[in-house]
């Protein structure tokens, strides 16, 4: 059930997203996606178990790679810096949604 709750959520979050930049505009209201980012967040998580799901993304992602902070600051700064853009939602996730991790 957890699952489907977040997955509800993020759904809410999209439409939100869309729906406050039609009714804002020309204000910009954009949403950032992260995926699997290598934060504080996942500090209460045992290291080794936390190392062997790293090592998981890194296998199964087309980026290679465990996400960065610094990934989803470059992706606000876009989003800040382009003044075209509004109702995106910025995935910043390695290809996560691409692929299925078991």
């Amino acid at each position: 059930m957890g699952a489907s709750m977040m997955m509800v959520a993020f759904a809410g979050l999209e439409a939100l997203t869309r729906a406050l930049a039609l009714e804002l505009g020309p204000i910009r209201v954009n949403t950032i996606r992260p995926g699997v980012i290598d934060s504080e967040m996942w500090a209460g998580m045992p290291q080794t178990k936390r190392e062997a799901f790293f090592a998981l993304v890194r296998e199964s992602f087309p980026a290679g790679r465990v996400g960065k902070v610094d990934d989803i600051g470059k992706a606000a700064l876009f989003l800040m810096t382009n003044d075209f853009v509004t109702g995106a939602i910025l995935e910043v996730s390695g290809g996560e949604t691409l692929v299925s991790i078991e």
